[in-house]
């Protein structure tokens, strides 16, 4: 009897494990179905892309950016970034996770692009688009012109005369994202409301009862608004209302 009862409680226990894995749809017989999406090591985080090209424009250098970007972030991962001037008019950013640690962007690390081009004295355009897992966001070329209100990283770049400041290239170190990570801890104790989050650290969405999703990645939800909106691959510009 009392090994019959051991394997009963085994064969439960990883029953559990695997419904919890894989989320389970535990809608009761004919009721409404409400999804719940938990994130684990092999599920993706979503990311609002408004707010990263927000933090794009009002970044002050690589290591204000990479700061900015973490905060934005809800996961566990740190988000390396990489900033290489191709030329005297382009510039790439690109986010990836370090997975091996080596300081480099890797095949299957990187998860965003951001292309920045100088289109005329005083005038630039700038476009994201993710990789990996949020492929399929591409946001429309967006423009910055002398006066608006950015950061020192684009604004140096609109001014006469600018000379390319990433030639070898940045990219963050190793050593810093424990740095990157205390920070982002602090960040979040002290923005409790903007975090929705499990015990264990995870991050936990909301039925979608409550939400209305612009598009999805990996089973969750990532933002566009006026940035840009995923359809199968391509963006697509929302169409305006009439009355």
């Amino acid at each position: 009897m009392i090994s019959k009862t051991k394997h009963l409680a085994a064969a439960l226990a990883v029953t559990v494990g695997l419904g919890s894995a894989v989320g389970c749809d535990t809608s009761p017989p004919g009721g409404q179905k409400t999804e719940r999406w938990v994130t684990t090591e092999n599920t993706t985080v979503p990311i609002d892309w408004n707010k990263v090209n927000e933090a794009y424009k009002q970044a002050q250098g690589p290591e204000d950016l990479e700061k900015r970007v973490n905060e934005i972030y809800e996961g566990d991962e740190i988000i390396s970034i990489a900033v290489k001037d191709v030329d005297e008019k382009n510039q790439v950013v690109t986010g990836f996770f370090d997975k091996n640690t080596n300081g480099s962007v890797d095949d299957g690390e990187k998860i965003f692009t951001i292309q920045r081009e100088i289109t005329g004295e005083g005038q630039a355009q700038v476009q994201t688009v993710g990789y990996g897992p949020y492929y399929g966001y591409h946001s429309p070329f967006f423009s910055i012109v002398s006066g608006m209100v950015v950061g020192s990283m684009l604004a140096n770049a609109l001014t006469p005369g600018y000379r390319p400041v990433y030639v070898r290239g940045y990219t963050t170190p190793p050593s810093r994202v424990g740095q990157l990570s205390q920070s982002r801890s602090a960040y979040r104790a002290a923005n409790p409301s903007q975090f929705q989050r499990s015990k264990s650290g995870r991050t936990y969405n909301r039925p979608s009862t409550t939400t209305r999703p612009t598009g999805r990645v990996g089973g969750g939800r990532f933002g566009g608004g006026r940035f840009g909106l995923q359809r199968a691959g391509r963006t697509v510009r929302p169409a305006r209302l009439t009355a």
